[in-house]
């Protein structure tokens, strides 16, 4: 098992192992992530925050379908949905160059997460604007990475 030493990332989080087992590390800070892959194009956005109404699975179809056209993502399925008693609805779409994730809670507060992954590029402020307004947010925010 080949495991980057903390040393040169001081953020890492150590994870014990028996004797016989190599240490797993698990690294927190995404300035010092090794890129595994650099032949291979990743793009990821967390778009969070908050609504003024609970938001149905059919408003999380409809957000994937035309989130898809913000990105400029060619779809493979239609949206799927899926909802929880305890939590909310929750979605996703799979896209030809990876997919995008919507989880909505009904409670303890209303709240969003959105979390796009994929391997081709796309505008991350059109992607942010636009999910503000669909969800009529009155706080959002957003990573990149």
């Amino acid at each position: 098992m080949s495991v980057v030493s903390s040393r040169e990332h001081p953020s890492a989080a150590t994870a014990a192992a028996g004797e016989d087992e190599a240490a797993l590390e698990i690294i927190l800070d995404a300035a010092h992530d090794p890129d595994l892959a650099p032949d291979i194009f990743r793009q990821r956005l967390v778009i969070e925050g908050t609504c003024r109404r609970p938001i149905a699975g059919t408003d999380i179809a409809d957000y994937l379908e035309r989130l898809s056209d913000v990105c400029g993502m060619h779809p493979l399925i239609e949206p799927v949905t899926h909802r929880s008693e305890k939590y909310g609805w929750a979605g996703w779409i799979h896209w030809e160059t990876s997919g995008a994730h919507v989880y909505a809670w009904d409670r303890p507060t209303l709240f969003f997460s959105v979390d796009i992954y994929t391997c081709k590029a796309f505008d991350a402020p059109d992607a942010v604007r636009f999910t503000e307004e669909f969800f009529d947010a009155p706080e959002i925010v957003a990573r990149a990475f």
